[in-house]
């Protein structure tokens, strides 16, 4: 209605004036008489708002279409706006430009899943001569060796970081829920990663008991975990501290929580460290970092229904808690 009113605002402007100057002129002509006057504006009045009425009538849809914002793609599907010359050449240029919009979409989502197809078996073949290097250097000793089997790491969760990003757009058809005992996912975070332990000279903590469970996907949460750890151990390096992953309830909730004693994150980075591929002031000093670890474990567990808590204080530490919700935890 508004759009409308607006639209058509100019012509009863112009009426009003057009009714002005006639009468102004009869006026001056000498004709006085009012109700004659009063009586042919009001005719002139009636045949106008006429007008409008049938205007709005016809275009209703028109106006409420250009009136309403699509909050989903396919609400911008051109609808029938009615039968005026007008409607119908705004429903012609629309459904041009979706038709074109929509061929456009289709091959972009091509080359994209192409480039996710591309991308996934190049991991998947990049992992089988790095399983043979690992190999090759693991009864190896000396400093040669050793950073082999360093870099052949970063290799490998470099790997497994660009494997689970390009699954996370097909996240539903690659999970299952089931009981998932947290001390076991601890205690392969910690084998993993116990080579980046002893270079970094930190030490693991795991605080869970036997009998924790919830309710989550186990590959996932294994994945986000290790996450969690790698980052902690990293932003710890030659602290000689622990970091600590226990496990906790929380009224009906169960939380796991991994906390360390390293570095720290400023506030002003806190508040964005979850964004896709930023490193923030902390991350800038390590070489390492792509910004995607913290992202990857707040969307992976979005998709399990996880919530995620951090808290960091610079120079003490950070610790990152998932929180499973009270139905996730077993009975």
């Amino acid at each position: 209605m508004k759009l409308f009113v607006r639209e058509q605002f100019p012509l009863i402007a112009a009426y009003a004036a057009q009714l002005a100057v006639v009468t102004l002129i009869y006026w001056l002509g000498g004709f006085t008489d009012g109700a004659i006057i009063g009586y042919a504006a009001l005719v002139s009045g009636s045949i106008l708002a006429g007008y409008l009425g049938y205007r709005f009538v016809s275009q209703r849809a028109l106006y409420g279409r250009l009136s309403a914002q699509p909050q989903a793609p396919e609400e911008t599907a051109p609808p029938d706006l009615g039968p005026t010359p007008l409607a119908e050449a705004v429903s012609r240029l629309t459904t041009a430009q979706y038709a074109g919009y929509a061929q456009r979409i289709g091959q972009l989502e091509e080359k994209l899943l192409a480039r996710d197809t591309f991308i996934t078996q190049w991991a998947h073949q990049m992992k089988t001569p790095l399983s043979v290097i690992q190999m090759t250097v693991q009864e190896e000793d000396g400093p040669p060796f050793l950073g082999i089997q360093e870099e052949a790491e970063r290799l490998q969760k470099g790997l497994e970081t660009v494997l689970y990003t390009s699954r996370l757009d097909r996240f539903e058809h690659d999970f299952v829920v089931e009981p998932v005992s947290l001390l076991r996912i601890a205690r392969q975070a910690v084998t993993a990663n116990r080579r980046l332990f002893i270079r970094n000279r930190v030490y693991p903590d795991v605080r869970i008991a036997e009998t924790a469970l919830v309710y989550s996907d186990e590959k996932w949460l294994a994945f986000a975990l290790d996450q969690l750890v790698t980052n902690a151990v990293k932003y710890s390096s030659g602290s000689g501290r622990n970091v600590e992953i226990s496990a906790d309830e929380r009224e009906l909730q169960t939380v796991l929580q991994v906390r360390d004693y390293g570095i720290g994150i400023p506030k002003h980075d806190i508040r964005r460290v979850f964004e896709p591929y930023f490193t923030g002031s902390r991350g800038r000093e390590f070489s390492e970092s792509t910004g995607m670890g913290l992202y990857l474990v707040r969307e992976i567990c979005a998709r399990l229904g996880h919530a995620v808590e951090l808290e960091s204080e610079v120079g003490a530490g950070t610790t990152v808690r998932i929180v499973f919700a009270a139905k996730d935890r077993s009975c």
